[in-house]
């Protein structure tokens, strides 16, 4: 028996910007080293419905796309699936030709058979040459009338390991329009629901999701599947483990897919995400990659891993992103061809199995941050891999316009990231983790980021303290950081002309690179210098009274860089999402007091590390049980 695993599929919108993550012009060329269409032959106007297409008479379209071709070298690694089916219906005169790519991204044709009137062609393809790499798609060419392709998908008569359906989980703070428009797209995909058991929305939120307008349509087409749980605000990690916890007294349910609420999904996703899971050869967790909401061609997150030296999440290759599918196509980008393998997926779109929850417990009490990456982490400690699968992806607003290490998330970055090394860093005294977060210190520092720093060190004393204050300050936490954010200019965004005061107009004292410089800042010995200069700057002199009265310099967001920052007295800087700007001053006293804190933090913490990773390794299992979670939720 064959069963799909991908569907062809087209754009629900009908968007043609993110057609080229659907289907693709055949001709490229190359003009001053940039790759550019010869011709545009996929338009939005042949896109005839969700699944079908045509191409124009005498032209050629490739589907070696990111949403249509098959990632067949993810399949072959890590399921049981040892061959393919492509099927096609057709309906016209011309030419079907299936193609593969190896590792390096070399395009091989595979087979080429013509069609016409109405058609069906399948083709059977093996899955054994895909080790490092390589993938599947096919090309349609229409003879003198144009070829209609009616539908497409890939299967296999591999059997499943596994039959159930997935639960679907989603936080949301205030993001009901989010949430009601990816219900209306779940409620539109009658295919998908046949594999969602429960669909829980967590409302953490005072802007409830059951109000929003639309609401009422979508529930009532989606019906019981749907389900809204109201809870105090437990930041995401909250609002997920509540969807685990519930997704474990589901018998229907061996799978969830966390979502989170400001996102837009592309349904066939969730369909690809729990074949593959299905197929796996042991449980894992399966994740979809982010595409920018604001930008829908760029491609923001591919393969996620954790340096472990310094402990940091990054890309996998992070020179290669952001993405844009406008300017280079699949078979353009070699590197994609190759099978990158994930330390974890974010939270944006990730499934797992229902038997990693019962193994491994639910989320860390991190309110935010790290709660994703810490559970691969501790998940592939039991033996259960994470794979992010390209063909999975939804669009989520990226952090392009958002500068949360300087806001109230600071302290939850500098926290959870440490509590993470602490659970699973193989490093004894935790590599070059509290180095570069007193790096990270001195940085916020130098650029007058007092705010950041404060928090940065509540959240190391909390660690000290053991691992009890997670779950107790989960539902209180974020009050206490917001209201601290009142004893500091910097925080305080100036929105008006009124407001904002006028630039000291005298001569700068400091030279400093030019704005838009493209240097990259110091760097090696150079760094040195620049780092000791700059500490001696900011503790031995005060800054000129003029700069106290009025700002020195006012700096775009994208100039105020922690190289060019240290040489100001005083800075209006504009804000990350460009809707206002703050007043950064420079403290003699307060960067004194926090340096001196942040060596004693950090030292104190290199001192303790065995004993408190023994700590937190120890209490893991209870603090991520569904009896502490149950807890916190208040039950």
């Amino acid at each position: 028996m064959w069963t799909a695993l991908q569907n062809v599929v087209f754009p629900l919108d009908r968007d043609p910007d993110v057609l080229p993550l659907y289907a693709d012009p055949e001709t490229w060329t190359t003009i001053d080293g940039q790759n550019v269409k010869v011709s545009n032959l996929a338009h939005i106007d042949n896109v005839l419905s969700r699944t079908s297409t045509q191409v124009t008479a005498g032209r050629r379209v490739s589907f070696a796309s990111y949403f249509n071709a098959f990632p067949a070298s993810y399949w072959q690694h890590w399921t049981n699936v040892k061959r393919v089916r492509l099927e096609l219906a057709t309906r016209g005169s011309g030419t079907v030709l299936v193609y593969r790519s190896n590792s390096q991204g070399a395009q091989q044709r595979v087979e080429s058979r013509r069609v016409s009137g109405s058609a069906t062609s399948r083709f059977d393809l093996a899955l054994k040459s895909f080790g490092d790499g390589g993938w599947y798609w096919f090309e349609l060419e229409a003879d003198k009338d144009n070829l209609v392709l009616e539908r497409g998908t890939w299967l296999t008569d591999a059997k499943q390991k596994s039959t159930g359906k997935a639960s679907l989980g989603t936080t949301t703070f205030n993001k009901p329009d989010y949430c009601v428009n990816t219900l209306d797209a779940l409620a539109q995909s009658p295919e998908v629901l046949e594999v969602i058991d429960k669909i829980f929305i967590i409302d953490q939120g005072t802007q409830k999701v059951a109000d929003e307008d639309g609401y009422s349509a979508v529930a009532s087409a989606i019906g019981e599947q749907l389900e809204i749980i109201t809870q105090p605000n437990l930041g995401g990690s909250g609002g997920f483990s509540r969807s685990m916890a519930e997704t474990l007294k589901r018998d229907d349910s061996d799978f969830l897919i966390l979502l989170d609420d400001d996102v837009k999904i592309e349904p066939e996703s969730i369909l690809r995400a729990v074949a593959f899971a299905r197929h796996s050869k042991r449980p894992s967790i399966v994740g979809g990659h982010m595409f920018d909401l604001l930008n829908r061609p760029v491609l923001h997150a591919f393969a996620e891993i954790v340096d472990e030296k310094p402990f940091i999440w990054r890309p996998q290759h992070k020179e290669l992103f952001p993405h844009d599918f406008r300017n280079t196509n699949l078979r353009q980008s070699r590197w994609m061809h190759s099978r990158m393998d994930a330390d974890y997926n974010g939270w944006w779109f990730c499934l797992i199995p229902k038997m990693v929850i019962q193994e491994v417990g639910l989320s860390l009490p991190a309110f935010i941050k790290w709660d994703d990456s810490e559970y691969s982490l501790r998940a592939r400690s039991k033996g259960f891999p994470t794979v992010s699968l390209p063909g999975v992806a939804l669009w989520h607003v990226s952090w392009l316009d958002k500068d949360d290490s300087i806001d109230w998330q600071a302290y939850f970055h500098a926290r959870n990231r440490i509590v993470a090394g602490l659970l699973h860093s193989r490093f004894t005294k935790s590599g070059d983790l509290l180095l570069d977060s007193f790096r990270l210190d001195l940085k916020h520092l130098l650029s007058m980021q007092y705010y950041a720093v404060t928090l940065r060190h509540m959240a190391l004393r909390d660690i000290l303290s053991g691992p009890s204050h997670m779950h107790q300050q989960l539902p209180s936490q974020l009050s206490v950081l917001r209201n601290a954010a009142s004893s500091f200019s910097e925080m305080q965004v100036l929105r008006t002309d009124d407001e904002t005061p006028p630039t000291n107009q005298g001569k700068q004292v400091f030279p400093v690179p030019p704005p838009h410089s493209s240097a990259p800042g110091p760097r090696g010995l150079s760094l040195a210098l620049f780092t000791a200069k700059m500490t001696a700057r900011h503790w031995f002199t005060n800054p000129a009274a003029a700069n106290r009265k009025r700002p020195q310099v006012e700096l775009a967001k994208r100039d105020a860089t922690w190289f060019r920052t240290p040489h100001y007295d005083s800075a209006l800087i504009s804000t990350a999402d460009g809707s206002g700007k703050s007043w950064f001053q420079r403290d003699r006293s307060t960067f004194r007091q926090l340096l001196t804190e942040s060596l004693a933090l950090h030292r104190k913490l290199r001192g303790d590390w065995v004993p408190l990773s023994k700590a937190y390794r120890h209490s893991l299992p209870r603090i991520t049980s569904v009896e502490a979670w149950d807890n916190t939720f208040g039950k």
